[in-house]
């Protein structure tokens, strides 16, 4: 994969420019990444920081998806309540870090956005002298900050990844999948701007904004409900990384991957959305998941929504409960719940459960 294909550093320029209040209020506030110019013009990644009230050297970075930003403040507190400073990075062109000139969530290889991940890794372990550092990264995230671990993975930048719901493969018959994609990739190469007559839907936003069907509250301009439009340059830089991914990447750090027991494929609104991966198929995240590297354990939530964490409340209580457990064993974290956290629960030969559900509830 071609590393920061269309990225020109500017000489001279300071990589953060000072540290602001974030839109988000107390205790939140954010660096603002200089990342130099590309066709467009000036580009900036945007990094969200909440200080734990008692650290303990460990942070955690978290990469939003696609058609998304930072809002998730219940994930930080999470992690704040037990020691662990929080991180959240805004890509280039998304959410606060979106330009009025620029082509939203849009980029040519997935590769761009390691400048920014490199930028902050190097700020929360080398300027705030962090000693473990565990990348969290959802759907499009998620499979960016694992091509990324898997291209530093000698840097020991990392000490462990969650991967919530992500996106491994494109949800669509194998017919478009492989070779109509295959078609829309050569397109991207020379008309990258074209826009591709697909889109999101409005269905998975619907089940999130409290304006709608759902309980969360976040800014619409930069996570609208039926997204931005999808991008032949966009396009042909997912299916890229994600051939990388099938191919075999060689993480060598502790993963988890999170997702559903199931999707929802309807294009209107039914109940079952709120109970079910509304985005992605997550049998391809399944099946793709042992070619991430040697340290990967899968866990599935019945009820799990495509961001597990904006699951309904008793799913993402299991889902902090998983992760809280698994950064115990693989992290040597120390305690990270400040209740008991319940059980894990066991199957009929008496050895612990994976995740919350069988694969056979899908």
């Amino acid at each position: 994969m071609r590393v920061g294909g269309g990225y020109r550093p500017v000489v001279g320029r300071r990589t953060v420019v000072g540290v602001e209040p974030d839109v988000l209020g107390p205790p939140y506030e954010r660096h603002t990444i200089d990342l130099g110019r590309d066709d467009e013009g000036p580009v900036v990644a945007t990094l969200v920081r909440r200080r734990a009230g008692r650290p303990t050297g460990r942070a955690v970075l978290y990469v939003h998806g696609f058609v998304d930003y930072f809002f998730q403040t219940h994930v930080a507190d999470f992690f704040a309540e037990r020691g662990w400073d929080f991180y959240a990075l805004d890509l280039r062109k998304y959410g606060r870090s979106l330009l009025p000139h620029q082509t939203p969530n849009f980029c040519r290889d997935l590769g761009d956005y390691f400048p920014e991940l490199d930028a902050a890794a190097r700020i929360i372990r080398d300027e705030d002298g962090h000693d473990t550092l565990l990348a969290m990264g959802h759907s499009t995230g998620g499979l960016i900050v694992s091509l990324w671990a898997s291209a530093r993975r000698d840097a020991g930048l990392v000490d462990g990844l969650v991967l919530n719901s992500p996106f491994f493969d494109l949800n669509a018959p194998w017919f478009v999948r492989r070779p109509l994609a295959a078609a829309v990739a050569r397109l991207g190469r020379s008309a990258p701007h074209r826009i591709i007559p697909i889109g999101l839907g409005t269905v998975y936003g619907e089940s999130l904004h409290a304006d709608h069907r759902g309980e969360w509250t976040y800014d619409l301009a930069w996570k609208p409900l039926a997204g931005f439009p999808v991008r032949a340059g966009w396009l042909n830089a997912i299916r890229t990384g994600q051939r990388r991914l099938r191919a075999g990447l060689d993480i060598q750090v502790p993963v988890l991957l999170a997702c559903s027991t199931r999707s929802f494929r309807g294009t209107k609104w039914q109940d079952a959305a709120t109970l079910a991966d509304a985005v992605l198929d997550v049998e391809h995240m399944v099946r793709w998941a042992p070619r991430l590297g040697p340290h990967v354990t899968v866990s599935r939530f019945d009820g799990g929504m495509h961001d597990l964490t904006l699951s309904g409340p008793v799913v993402r209580q299991k889902v902090f409960a998983e992760v809280g457990r698994w950064a115990e064993a693989f992290l040597g974290a120390g305690p990270t719940a400040t209740h008991p956290i319940p059980a894990q629960p066991t199957g009929d030969d008496g050895h612990p459960a994976v995740g919350v559900s069988s694969p056979t509830d899908a």
